[in-house]
């Protein structure tokens, strides 16, 4: 059976993402294989990920992500603040604070100035500076709703991002989930440059919102960075991590950044349900 399935393309400074009203179960089987056909940029709509917006029995609406690989992922921050903006334009909610379910736990999101502003709880899972059998350097662990490695370097012009990245995020010190992994020049004491390898889309990608809260929050506990952090990306866009950390990991991260809305349109689509 074919289902047109109407659809918004979104970018969250780079990354973009298949937008999907799914609280009418339009889509409920084969998500993964779905994912993968209509973020194929070459013969699909192109993204790095799809987004499915449900209703959710607790707070505003669900968010599930499924990344280009097929892949359900936890959370995304980039993604999370395009679902914030595709809920207040379809009228899902009418609220200034949104409250919604990911994969990862409650998100709140907020509209300001400079676009969405999201907190991303607390981060998690904090390791302190280690090394990686094969791989040069030396690397931090934290989870901000998915897991990253993260990497500081004198130049991130020089960095081998794909085959670095491709090393560390499958390395067996992350196993067997893998993990995100960040590059992080630092430009300034409150802005940085970084460039992410994202797990699922086995690739950089222009900008990665957990990666940037990542990223900052480490150079912040070790004293490298002061609150709030410009983050420069590959993409060339701008995202602000909001951290007051305070010698433990109980404060709540926030992102901010523009979000954009590229096109929309209707796919037609085989066994979606």
């Amino acid at each position: 059976m074919v289902k047109a399935i109407a659809f918004t393309k979104m970018s969250g400074t780079g990354n973009d993402f298949i937008m999907i009203d799914n609280r009418k179960k339009v889509i409920k089987q084969n998500l993964n294989r779905l994912a993968k056909q209509l973020c194929f940029r070459q013969r699909g709509i192109g993204a790095d990920g799809v987004i499915l917006l449900e209703s959710s029995k607790k707070h505003d609406f669900r968010m599930r992500i499924f990344n280009a690989d097929g892949t359900e992922a936890e959370m995304c921050g980039n993604g999370a603040r395009c679902v914030a903006e595709f809920a207040r334009h379809h009228h899902v909610t009418k609220k200034k604070n949104i409250n919604f379910d990911t994969m990862s736990g409650l998100i709140q999101a907020v509209f300001t100035k400079r676009g969405v502003k999201i907190s991303l709880g607390i981060p998690k899972k904090y390791k302190n500076r280690f090394s990686l059998k094969g791989v040069k350097g030396s690397f931090y662990f934290v989870n901000t709703g998915v897991p990253h490695a993260v990497g500081f370097v004198t130049s991130n012009k020089k960095t081998d991002v794909i085959n670095t990245g491709r090393k560390i995020r499958r390395h067996s010190h992350f196993a067997p989930s893998g993990t995100n992994v960040n590059f992080v020049q630092i430009l300034k004491k409150n802005e940085i440059h970084v460039r992410t390898y994202e797990r699922g889309v086995e690739d950089e990608t222009l900008a990665c919102g957990t990666g940037a809260c990542a990223s900052a929050v480490v150079g912040i506990i070790l004293g490298k960075l002061k609150s709030p952090v410009k983050v420069r990306t590959t993409g060339g866009d701008i995202l602000y991590v909001h951290y007051s950390y305070q010698g433990r990991l109980n404060i709540p991260v926030y992102l901010e950044g523009k979000v954009v809305t590229t096109f929309q349109g209707q796919v037609a689509l085989n066994h979606t349900s």
